[in-house]
């Protein structure tokens, strides 16, 4: 079959790489000059920055993905553990390193509360069980039909993965510290809601990123990015760029052809939208849609962010790799994005020093700073703004840090809600997909087949399983699969 692909990031690549490598003649189309989608990066002064992902969690789910395509991710790049995985600030100077090892990490979680050393045990026990059976096992479900969930196995693991418990009341049964409970809920503080709406099976990512381990890859995540590039090219994949697709051919509810911004026109048997799932559907006639405007107006959002790449001409002896600062009032922020949308009054942030580990990503004697600060989708993006919260930024992370960077800023460039919708149609400027909360998860998350044409199919995180590289790269696998597996019974719909 001919298969186009719309769109190359982590799920576009993936599934591509399997169907090519199942003997098909596969083709990814994608818009902008460069592959990779959100995890694309650049390089300016000296300084290489990645654009999107920078925390490599879930090591498994990234081998298991290179192995399915005939290689290894050691083929493209090393991985360094990091310890600490991360540092959490809480005040000026005042922070908590993450050990890489566990034990290391029981020691740190009993010295703020007598007894949680036992309980992060049996949180972790109960995380991991969350993690094999949510990752491993209904993660790769294409959630097309609540029966594949009826089964006597995987009725008792939604047990106990405390479907109807929240992660912060999961939490709060542990630990009665409030830095430990931030700690523990920092890994969902991108998945769409407060932690008291965000189910507690999603507890697992606490077993990927304190029991597993944070990782670095060398290089950077542009070498995850190319590494997996070289894989689909490997398998027979074929690359197009500076591709806009501009809408389809449809006859006899199948698309037939491709049609292109520039005037192309490529023939094709199937196509797997890997683009932003709004955006494909925006190209069909609004009756072979699978959803309304009003449907997408009303789903609830993950973050946006707004990114700064920063290039500072000294080295920061005292910086970790990865840095959280909490240093603020945390609900306060997480109601600015979630509940009461605005920019945030004081904001908390996250700032990466991949040079702390990786010396080819600046220059000699310097650093390179990656700064995230997560707010609400759809809000006015300007100029002005911008710069008005570097600055708060800036002057956060001195204070807080004892590290002083203005004057040694060489380089710095933003990114924020209209780029995302300019470089990947991100619906509503969104960065991390969908909230994964209750009312949007498995089956009730955007389908990945069209319900009106035959032969087209979604991938990547508006879609099962959801938002973040390891759930990208399944959600590939997992189209793939079904296509591989169901087409011709798709064609007699």
């Amino acid at each position: 079959m001919r298969i186009a692909t719309i769109g190359s990031g982590f799920s576009g690549l993936m599934a591509s790489a399997v169907l090519s490598r199942h003997g098909h003649d596969v083709t990814i189309y994608e818009k902008n000059v460069y592959y990779g989608g959100r995890a694309s990066s650049f390089s300016s002064d000296g300084f290489h920055f990645d654009k999107g992902p920078s925390w490599y969690w879930m090591p498994d789910i990234f081998e298991e993905a290179m192995q399915r395509l005939g290689s290894s991710t050691g083929e493209y790049y090393e991985l360094k553990k990091l310890d600490p995985g991360f540092r959490v600030y809480f005040g000026e100077k005042d922070y908590i390193d993450i050990p890489a090892q566990f034990d290391e990490l029981k020691a740190v979680f009993e010295s703020i509360e007598p007894g949680a050393a036992d309980r992060l045990d049996r949180f972790m026990e109960e995380a991991e069980v969350k993690y094999h059976l949510g990752v491993k096992q209904m993660a790769k479900f294409p959630s097309l039909s609540i029966l594949e969930f009826v089964r006597i196995k995987v009725l008792r693991a939604a047990l106990q993965m405390d479907l109807f418990k929240s992660v912060a009341k999961q939490v709060r049964s542990y630990f009665k510290n409030n830095r430990i409970q931030k700690i523990m809920e920092f890994p969902v503080l991108f998945l769409g809601a407060s932690a008291n709406k965000i189910p507690a099976l999603y507890t697992m990512m606490n077993f990927a990123g304190l029991k597993q381990g944070t990782y670095y890859p060398s290089g950077g995540f542009k070498n995850v990015v190319n590494g997996f590039i070289e894989a689909a090219r490997s398998n027979g994949v074929t690359f197009v760029p500076n591709a806009e697709v501009s809408g389809f051919n449809i006859h006899n509810n199948s698309i037939n052809e491709v049609m292109f911004a520039n005037g192309r026109i490529s023939a094709c048997d199937v196509v797997v939208g890997a683009a932003d799932y709004a955006h494909v559907e925006k190209l069909l006639p609004p009756n072979k849609r699978n959803y309304s405007e009003e449907y997408w107006a009303k789903r609830t959002m993950a973050p946006s962010s707004l990114l700064f790449f920063v290039g500072v001409n000294k080295k920061l002896e005292t910086l970790e790799h990865h840095n959280l600062f909490f240093h603020s009032d945390f609900d306060a922020h997480i109601s600015e994005i979630y509940e009461h949308p605005k920019w945030p009054s004081d904001p908390l942030f996250y700032v990466c020093c991949p040079s702390k580990t990786d010396d080819t990503v600046a220059p000699s004697g310097s650093e390179n700073l990656f700064f995230l600060m997560p707010i609400a989708p759809e809000l006015n993006d300007t100029v002005a703004i911008r710069e008005l919260y570097f600055e708060k930024l800036i002057k956060s992370f001195e204070r807080i840090t004892g590290l002083h960077i203005s004057n040694n800023i060489v380089f710095h460039r933003s990114y924020c809600i209209k780029d995302f919708v300019s470089e990947y149609h991100a619906l509503r400027g969104n960065a991390y997909g969908l909230a994964n909360t209750l009312n949007q998860t498995a089956i009730l998350k955007p389908t990945i087949r069209n319900k009106r044409i035959k032969n087209l199919f979604y991938t990547g995180q508006l879609t099962v399983p959801g938002p973040g590289v390891p759930p990208a790269l399944l959600s590939g696998e997992l189209v793939a699969d079904y296509i591989l597996n169901n087409y011709k019974m798709a064609k007699s719909i």
